[in-house]
């Protein structure tokens, strides 16, 4: 059934997606805003193929804890699973992206198309200020920033070194840092064809003040938080708790 369910929700997308996708790049003149909101129908209709074809909806934990102005979310990240259900989670969202995935056909283009923050994996001082620069832009106009702080998937149990760009951009910007813990990795694995039905857990940290703080001692805090609601949410990947 697994497989059955994989196969027609990548059948669907394939169909659905390139004519859709083109649709949003010919509204490239369109404003910031109106941009962002042609993409909102597809996004929709593929957080109900995820809950209803693949079967992998969600539980919400800490939903008080959203606030109610553009914040800097700084989330982990298990698979492509949480680049949809996050923009249901959280209002009027933007993410920050490599800019290598704008190359990528339909999907890639239609992104390009849109205000996402772009970065690569540099850390220069160079690419750290065009993150902070669009980052501002985009909290200024009503945007949430979400920021992958590993910068790249990491498997279920596991962690990769945490990066401050998002960090210095809440510090920079003064806006809250949320902190964010999930599962999505037990049910969507990296780079897997075939998805794992069950329901995945999203857990919402208290917010971070960044005021009187250095971005390193943001990080350090929304590190500290998400690594250890994930040994909560997911203790048969960890064992026993130092």
């Amino acid at each position: 059934m697994a497989v059955f369910r994989s196969l027609l929700f990548l059948l669907i997308l394939l169909v659905v997606t390139p004519p859709y996708t083109l649709g949003v790049i010919l509204c490239r003149p369109l404003p910031q805003h109106m941009r962002r909101q042609t993409v909102v129908p597809w996004v929709n209709f593929t957080i109900w193929l995820i809950k209803h074809v693949l079967g992998i909806p969600y539980r919400l934990l800490g939903a008080e804890n959203i606030p109610a102005r553009p914040a800097v979310v700084l989330c982990k990240h298990q698979s492509a699973w949480e680049t949809f259900m996050l923009q249901e989670v959280f209002k009027d969202t933007v993410f920050v992206w490599r800019k290598e995935i704008k190359y990528l056909p339909f999907f890639g283009w239609a992104l390009a198309a849109i205000p996402m923050i772009e970065t690569d994996r540099s850390a220069t001082k160079s690419s750290l200020k065009r993150l902070v620069a669009q980052g501002r832009d985009r909290l200024a106009n009503g945007y949430t920033v979400i920021i992958f702080p590993e910068g790249t998937r990491s498997l279920p149990g596991s962690k990769n070194r945490y990066k401050g760009g998002g960090a210095l951009l809440a510090v920079e910007t003064g806006a809250p840092v949320v902190p964010v813990a999930l599962n999505s990795g037990e049910f969507w694995g990296r780079n897997a064809l075939f998805k794992r039905g069950g329901t995945a857990t999203v857990s919402v940290g208290p917010t971070i003040d960044p005021a009187g703080l250095t971005a390193n001692e943001v990080l350090a805090r929304a590190e500290a938080w998400i690594e250890a609601e994930m040994r909560r949410i997911s203790p048969h990947l960890y064992g026993a708790s130092p």
